[in-house]
């Protein structure tokens, strides 16, 4: 359904104005099904939301874009084309992305459900910078890792910066999210897996030197300012490091992430 809008504070196009806290919280809240929304910017992520058969609820795009996503999405789904100056000022965005995607989250998965069908998972606990888990995330997928653990503090992986710095491989590497209730450390040995952990303390072993024996590994990274909390560091089978230069402490923690992820990558 193509809808030619010229005025950018038309209301159906109020969701795309929508900040990630918004989006997570409109529509369904029940956990099983996901809560609301979220948002796909660029045509390359808008491309990966379909292929991932997320739902589409509207688009936002340019006049020479119709024609190639009409095609990729049901004919109930409206097409709001706009101008550059208008779509600028409705997404917020310094730069008139070519299109927009707005979509219904996908129902959310139990750490037991991506465990069980992997060998190879991330978890991220404190990780709140939504860049930085982008970026972890677009080294995970790009390395062949399988699945993605976050706790209940780290950042959304489709929030708008996380999913546009992943180019939109949030959408295919599997993700849950821990509850606290729960150590997850203990969980994750239950299901066979050595918890690996990130530190630049130099007690640490040597990430050049030490490889893990077990086929099931779980890489745990942590806060670029605390690190991983002490009850996590107590129980992990390991802590790596990498490296550094004298007078250089630590790497940004998607850095160090995609070092790590390549060294323990499956083969």
């Amino acid at each position: 359904m193509i809808v030619h809008v010229t005025d950018s504070a038309d209301p159906r196009l109020d969701a795309f104005r929508w900040r990630d806290r918004q989006l997570a919280n409109r529509l369904d809240r029940a956990e099983k099904v996901g809560a609301g929304l979220f948002v796909a910017e660029g045509d390359l992520v808008v491309e990966r939301a379909i292929q991932a058969s997320c739902t589409p609820s509207a688009l936002l795009l340019t006049d020479d874009m119709v024609e190639r996503f009409a095609t990729l999405v049901p004919t109930d789904v409206p097409l709001y084309v706009g101008d550059d100056e208008l779509r600028r000022d409705v997404t917020g965005l310094g730069v008139p992305l070519s299109v927009t995607g707005l979509f219904r989250r996908p129902p959310r998965l139990s750490v037991d459900e991506v465990t069980t069908s992997s060998t190879h998972v991330v978890v991220l606990e404190a990780v709140d910078n939504p860049t930085n888990v982008g970026a972890i995330i677009r080294s995970a997928a790009a390395l062949g890792w399988h699945a993605l653990i976050l706790d209940p503090t780290s950042s959304d992986p489709l929030a708008r910066r996380s999913l546009r710095v992943s180019m939109g491989t949030a959408l295919s590497l599997p993700f849950a999210r821990s509850e606290s209730e729960f150590n997850l450390v203990d969980q994750l040995h239950e299901g066979g897996y050595t918890c690996i952990g990130m530190s630049p303390d130099p007690s640490a072993h040597d990430i050049d030197h030490w490889k893990p024996s077990s086929k099931r590994i779980a890489l745990f990274m942590g806060s670029e300012r605390v690190g991983l909390t002490d009850e996590t560091m107590t129980s992990l089978d390991a802590i790596v490091r990498i490296r550094m230069h004298e007078g250089i402490d630590s790497l940004n923690v998607g850095a160090a992430a995609a070092i790590a992820l390549h060294a323990y990558a499956p083969r």
